[in-house]
């Protein structure tokens, strides 16, 4: 436990949490030191639980998402459950909830219902496509979001698209709830008002999608498929030096590419070259150019080209497997891994990258599924007797 005290301390956040989007946000909060319960159905909890067993008999989705929080197990659509999730509302700070469309507001737990009961919470609603419009009634699971925002029209190779490897669309909305109840929680100090916040997991990644929707609106076409080279900038992308290591060079600017062609490639007259002269011709003959400068990288061995470029001023990486990036030296340099306890086990877990002088982040066990229901209920009153009935009628 930190000596200093972390910026949410004294919060409590209740969440009504499934999947990605939510318990990112909520994870977040729980960094600064909110108190987070995480209410999830009885006999099996938040179905992320569920995803894989990877991790000691637990999903990776689930230990990545839901450190330092308090599991309690609720039947919610139960009048008795009901009632609990009134009595935690009443001394919450923030309540989050990103359960199938229409449920919410079918238990009475939509934004305008809680701010007339509890003007002081700050209420915040996940859904796909937004609580209102055409599509507030449809599913969305992060993929197909992906492919309704257009982003799988921009990733992978000319002749096959590609997800991103990661839960984007989650992430991405999970990202702006967390500043949007920050955002909230920061004008309820101010100025006494909790607006509500309202993110959907479209709208984040659309946001997302605007360099490409200006770059498609203004250009007449979109971007092209390329794979793991750059849409419009050239060069910019991976290379395989003589001894099979791969090399991804980026070329951001006109003194990068000058210095490029003069210190890596060894002639500056092709800096000059019309076919290359500019970023757009750069791009317009890029097989000719990616060409030079794959011919150059079969003279080297990986380490070398990575030096000739760090001597050039050119930005280069390695791409790296996942083992390799477990193990970087940068995160080992940088004291970014800490000890966190799931159940069973004990796996190391990245810092989060927001770090605050003087402030040490929280990072404590990956509840059990129901693992506080029993504490919570008796901090609400409860006795073991009102716990046992509960529990035998199947609300906990």
């Amino acid at each position: 436990m930190s000596g200093n005290p972390r910026p949410l301390d004294g919060i409590t956040v209740v969440s009504l949490e499934q999947a990605v989007a939510a318990p990112f946000a909520t994870r977040q909060l729980a960094d600064l030191g909110a108190r987070v319960i995480k209410v999830e159905r009885p006999g099996g909890g938040d179905f992320a639980r569920r995803y894989d067993e990877t991790v000691h008999g637990q999903a990776s989705y689930f230990v990545w998402l839901n450190r330092s929080k308090e599991s309690v197990t609720l039947d919610v659509k139960s009048p008795a459950g009901r009632e609990i999730v009134a009595e935690l509302l009443a001394g919450a700070d923030v309540f989050v909830q990103n359960l199938a469309p229409g449920a919410a507001r079918r238990l009475g737990l939509d934004a305008p219902t809680l701010n007339e009961r509890y003007p002081r919470l700050v209420v915040c609603d996940i859904s796909g496509y937004g609580n209102e419009g055409p599509w507030s009634d449809r599913k969305a699971y992060d993929l197909l979001v992906q492919c309704e925002a257009g982003l799988l029209s921009v990733t992978g190779l000319p002749d096959e698209m590609v997800k991103v490897g990661i839960s984007v669309a989650d992430i991405s909305a999970g990202m702006y709830a967390y500043s949007g109840i920050l955002t909230a929680l920061y004008t309820r100090a101010t100025t006494g008002r909790a607006p509500a916040v309202e993110i959907s997991l479209f709208e984040s990644l659309a946001e997302w999608m605007s360099q490409p929707a200006y770059y498609t609106a203004h250009g007449g076409v979109q971007p092209p498929r390329l794979g793991a080279q750059h849409a419009t900038i050239a060069p910019y992308g991976p290379f395989t030096a003589a001894d099979g290591a791969v090399v991804l060079l980026a070329i951001q600017n006109e003194r990068e590419w000058r210095s490029l062609c003069a210190s890596f490639l060894g002639d500056a007259r092709i800096a000059t070259d019309p076919r290359f002269a500019t970023g757009s011709a750069r791009v317009s003959n890029r097989a000719a150019l990616n060409a030079i400068v794959a011919e150059r990288f079969t003279e080297l061995t990986g380490e070398q080209a990575h030096a000739l470029l760090d001597a050039a001023g050119v930005a280069n990486a390695r791409v790296r497997s996942i083992p390799e990036f477990v193990d970087h030296p940068v995160l080992a340099g940088r004291d970014r891994w800490r000890p966190v306890t799931i159940p069973g086990a004990t796996v190391p877990a990245l810092l989060p990258p927001a770090t605050l002088s003087g402030v040490d982040p929280r990072m404590d066990p990956v509840p059990a599924a129901g693992e506080h229901t029993d504490a919570i209920l008796a901090e609400l009153g409860r006795s073991a007797h009102d716990i046992d009935t509960l529990r035998a009628a199947g609300v906990i």
